[in-house]
């Protein structure tokens, strides 16, 4: 008889709430939202509804894979930490730990085991190479945090029920659901039912998106521009006085943003964003003077080379407003551990410069455009081995031509996932990871993510196929097999050794060292809630009142002060307005962008079936004006070029993107590979980031243009 096992999905921020019905044999046979979680069903998608297919991918790693000449062959989870730790001591002992890099991807990021014991490893290895997600995503946000707050971490969620305007940038909450970074549960319908209460809702998007027709004001704005549009903003509500300071104690920097736009042409903002100086001046004062409202940015911002100044400039017009921490604008959730304190002891930020850029480290990582030149340029520190833990950065980074091509040349290469993806096709080493249905998860540090005090248990559904191990122990063993302390302690791995010992003598498997030790550590440590109490309410709890004023106890910095400015930012503002507007390369005319679908945005699980329900993962949106002017028809296939790269798709002429603006999804194009007989591999899409180049980037958050590359397009 099957049985239904409650618990949350772990494949974004969402978090929804599911019930997993599972055979007798332990077959996933249905997911489906868990109607009785109180905070976060709302949001089920078809990635969820699709999960149990991961699970059982006919190509799925089941056991650790050892490349031997062009094949793989099944090795044991000793051998397999065995072999990699003496690999690694030899190349840290030869040419010191930073010839070890490491990549993480969001899957690894949704375990709340993983990455903490990731980092632990590479701590042991004692390496800087460390890189992540961010630098695709949302460096920018984490950056503008730690300098307006003091940490990267401490986000505002906005309280979307009492906000009476919303200006949304960059977004697409219609298929994002106000996620990204924080989380806003069913977030999009309530912002449309406060549209039907009165509410002004304005959005600000290059595309006609399932957002934008819902708008009272579309703003369909030039790529990469939201920095100057939302200038002009702040602008002409400084110059009309409708600011609002709120406690100036608790703020600091207000004189030099005021100095700024003193002498800031409110026709040349316009002019570069190419939004009317009358739109920019109607949207301001709805904005500024509207009872709550609330300012948000997100990929469309964050993907561009002016993304940290664009992320700045929306966090500063939500505080010159007093909408910070206030019903109706942005609050802080502390949640239930303090997640910031977490993350500097995780992502340290002190990292050195880089050895090839001189870059220095953002939010404790490395600038993804660099590591192929770290793998593949001689000298004292040159990459030599790499682990990639969840992660497939050969297509969700810019120019994964060259990077793949660095990988190649590796002496080292270790990928952890449930499948060989594009990123994985040189490894050394296969090691099996683990599902989210298949393991315990608490997720603590998202709390504070989250737009309400709410914790759930997620509870495995299924088990793991027979012999493999989370990920976290396969991290374990392989610090214990350098010789090398895990988390850089001294004497932890003798601990861990010796819990091991112990519970193999009393046959008592639950004295022996394992991540929920971490969870019991971190909700002891700030008994906001009893994890006893959280894995007894199997839909979740919510485990105090929603209130307001966390912000002010929360800050880092060390005035305890929010700074609404820095000397780097404001740099990069008068160094964008000195300069012109940036211009269309010769030869090269269009702006790429993207374009979000629910049910697929990064490269995760993009690879099953069912989420394949129509050809956009090989179209090119392009206007009719374009198509026409270029001999492009609907239905032709095209080459899409760049200085670096070039793909092939079929044409869609279509009007809801701007002239001038060509639209390709992000997150396709990955091979699965088949690494127990060698069949063809699977692939579906295009990878259009390789027409990225990986030496444009923001100079602040190292993020690079993967909304705003120029491109040319050419019939075939």
């Amino acid at each position: 008889m099957s049985k239904q096992v409650t618990t949350f999905c772990r494949i974004c921020l969402s978090g929804c709430g599911v019930k997993v019905t599972v055979s007798d044999d332990g077959r996933v046979e249905r997911i489906g939202p868990d109607k009785e979680n109180p905070y976060s069903w709302r949001d089920f998608c078809a990635k969820a509804r699709s999960a149990g297919d991961l699970v059982e991918h006919p190509r799925r790693i089941v056991t650790p894979m050892r490349r031997v000449g062009d094949s793989y062959v099944e090795a044991s989870w000793e051998e397999a930490a065995t072999d990699i730790g003496r690999r690694l001591r030899r190349i840290v002992d030869e040419h010191g730990p930073e010839a070890v890099a490491s990549f993480w991807g969001n899957p690894a990021a949704m375990s709340s085991s993983n990455v903490p014991f990731f980092n632990g490893l590479l701590d042991a290895i004692g390496t800087t190479n460390r890189y992540w997600p961010g630098s695709v995503d949302n460096n920018n946000y984490h950056l503008v945090a730690e300098i307006m707050y003091g940490n990267p971490l401490i986000v505002l969620t906005p309280d979307v029920d009492a906000c009476r305007c919303f200006l949304f940038v960059g977004m697409n909450p219609a298929h994002s659901r106000l996620n990204w970074v924080t989380n806003v549960p069913n977030g999009w319908k309530r912002v449309l039912a406060a549209q039907e209460r009165g509410a002004d809702l304005i959005v600000v998007d290059p595309l006609v998106t399932d957002t934008t027709v819902k708008a009272d004001t579309h703003v369909q704005i030039l790529p990469g521009t939201d920095w100057a549009f939302l200038l002009g903003l702040i602008k002409v509500i400084l110059d009309n006085g409708w600011e609002d300071r709120g406690d100036c104690a608790q703020i600091t920097g207000f004189e030099h943003v005021r100095a700024l736009v003193e002498h800031v042409d409110l026709a040349d903002l316009s002019e570069r964003c190419e939004v009317p100086v009358e739109s920019i001046g109607d949207i301001a004062r709805r904005f500024a003077l509207a009872p709550t409202a609330v300012c948000m940015t997100q990929t469309g911002v964050s993907q561009n080379t002016t993304g940290t100044i664009g992320e700045w400039f929306g966090q500063l017009l939500n505080a010159i407003t007093g909408r910070l921490d206030r019903p109706g604008g942005r609050r802080f959730e502390p949640g239930y551990v303090d997640a910031a304190r977490m993350w500097s002891a995780f992502a340290k930020s002190d990292l050195g410069l880089s050895r090839i850029s001189g870059l220095p480290a953002r939010c404790g990582h490395r600038f993804l455009g660099d590591l192929p030149d770290e793998i593949t340029t001689p000298g004292p520190g040159q990459v030599r081995a790499m682990l990639i833990n969840g992660g497939n950065p050969v297509v969700t980074g810019p120019d994964g031509a060259a990077l793949d091509d660095a990988l190649s040349r590796l002496e080292l290469l270790v990928a952890v996932d449930l499948v060989q993806r594009e990123s994985h096709r040189h490894a050394h080493w296969l090691i099996p990871g683990t599902h989210w249905l298949e393991r315990d998860d608490l997720m603590p540090v998202a709390s504070v993510l989250q737009e309400a005090p709410f914790a759930q248990y997620g509870r495995a559904a299924i088990d793991p196929p027979p012999g493999v191990l989370e990920e976290w122990e396969f991290y374990t063993n392989v610090a214990i097999a350098m010789g090398k302390p895990m988390f850089g302690i001294p004497g932890v791995n003798k601990f861990i050794r010796a819990s091991r010992q112990v519970a193999q003598l009393m046959r008592r498997p639950q004295l022996a060292f394992d991540a929920e030790w971490m969870d019991h550590l971190l909700v002891g440590l700030y008994r906001r809630v009893k994890l006893k109490d959280v894995k007894a309410a199997p839909h979740g709890m919510y485990y105090r009142e929603r209130t307001f004023g966390h912000l002010k106890k929360a800050l880092h910095t060390k005035d305890k002060r929010v700074h609404w400015g820095s000397d780097e930012l404001l740099a990069e503002v008068k160094r964008q307005l000195a300069g012109p507007k940036p211009a269309a390369p010769d030869g090269y005319p269009f702006l790429m962008s993207n374009r979000r679908h629910s049910d697929s945005m990064n490269s995760g699980m993009n690879e099953l079936r069912g989420l394949h329900r129509s050809r956009r993962t090989t179209l090119l949106e392009i206007h009719p004006d374009d198509a026409a002017k270029h001999g492009v028809n609907s239905g032709e296939t095209v080459r899409v070029s760049s200085p670096v790269g070039s793909v092939e798709l079929e044409a869609l002429v279509t009007k809801d993107t701007r002239a001038g603006v060509v639209v390709i999804p992000h997150g396709w194009g990955s091979r699965i590979f088949d690494p127990t007989s060698g069949g063809e591999p699977i692939v579906f899409g295009v990878n259009r980031n390789l027409l990225i180049n990986r030496t444009d980037m923001d100079p602040l958050s190292q993020t690079t243009p993967m909304n705003s590359s120029w491109v040319r397009v050419d019939p075939v």
